[in-house]
């Protein structure tokens, strides 16, 4: 099946691919990994691509997107870009500099879709993650609605078609909701969403509201930063191994599988190319309603990015239940 046809319609009335490729990496791998494990996305069908200034790879993700469109394997309007605005240009007047500066990066004239990275807003400088001599991150207080404002400015320039937020509850969502001459509410809220987080509260809000829920971290995580490694292996799960062996797939791809079947935009980050073009395979079969029941039941509310640094700052998201 051709993945571009899986599409989800926006609440502006563009359209984004169900399935995205997420390019998150550890510090650890080499930044021509990203451009190299970009361009095989794209040629195994991924066209929807999640990306960040501060993962600090745009340059090389953004080399490999032209890459594939100078060799004709897709056109600039086959791919669907994120981007994200990252903590310390959260106050107005940074927005567009912010944006601009990863088009530059990136050598496109528009992303698809730009986003709040954190509700969280740090001190504005060079540093990504601010800290005082304590160690304890430096905050900055910036109303996230005035945030909004300047990202709408931003689609009104054409420099991102679609703007939207990361790592909101349903309180923050709210309150841009709720803004006073609001002229586009966000498009979607990316979260980390996967069986033993289900996000079920925040998902039926965002539906209410006609906002997708993209869903990062949809494996659980095999990351090294970020997160507490004492927590239980999403994809070593019982549960999940046993519905990915009646499907003759992997458990990722049952992860994956399991949030588009419940209206989830889903990434899938991996730098392996077998699991890249096995992720693919989400489209090649469906989970019966028993297989969906039994996901839904692992729910256990574990958090694998907690984003602790930012504990104690007035916006910190995920003290709310959702």
């Amino acid at each position: 099946m051709d993945p571009k046809g899986q599409r989800v319609k926006l609440n502006d009335s563009h359209f984004i691919p169900v399935l995205g490729f997420g390019t998150a990496e550890a510090k650890e791998v080499a930044k021509s990994e990203a451009l190299d494990v970009t361009k095989f996305a794209i040629e195994v069908g991924f066209r929807h691509i999640d990306c960040a200034y501060v993962y600090q790879n745009e340059k090389q993700v953004g080399q490999a997107i032209q890459s594939k469109i100078s060799d004709g394997t897709v056109k600039r309007e086959d791919i669907f870009y994120t981007s994200k605005l990252w903590c310390t240009f959260l106050r107005p007047e940074l927005v567009r500099p912010a944006l601009e500066k990863s088009l530059k990066n990136l050598q496109l004239d528009y992303v698809d879709l730009y986003i709040i990275h954190f509700p969280l807003a740090m001190k504005p400088g060079e540093e990504s993650f601010p800290k005082d001599e304590s160690g304890k991150l430096i905050g900055d207080s910036v109303d996230l609605c005035h945030t909004w404002e300047a990202l709408e400015k931003c689609k009104d320039a054409g420099l991102t078609k679609s703007i939207g937020v990361s790592n909101f509850n349903h309180k923050q969502l709210e309150k841009i909701l709720n803004k006073p001459g609001l002229k586009y509410k966000p498009v979607c809220n990316q979260v980390e969403c996967h069986p033993y987080l289900n996000q079920s509260k925040l998902l039926d809000f965002c539906k209410s509201h006609d906002i997708v829920l993209v869903a990062y971290g949809a494996l659980g995580s095999q990351r090294k930063h970020w997160v507490n490694l004492n927590l239980p292996v999403l994809l070593e799960d019982p549960v999940l191994s046993a519905i990915a062996k009646k499907h003759k797939q992997t458990p990722a791809v049952v992860a994956l599988r399991y949030q588009i079947q419940r209206g989830v935009v889903v990434l899938a980050k991996s730098y392996n190319k077998k699991r890249i073009k096995e992720n693919i395979q989400v489209f090649d079969f469906e989970l019966t309603p028993e297989d969906m029941k039994a996901i839904d039941g692992l729910n256990r509310n574990i958090r694998y990015y907690e984003f602790l640094i930012g504990v104690g700052h007035p916006e910190y998201p995920f003290s709310e239940e959702y």
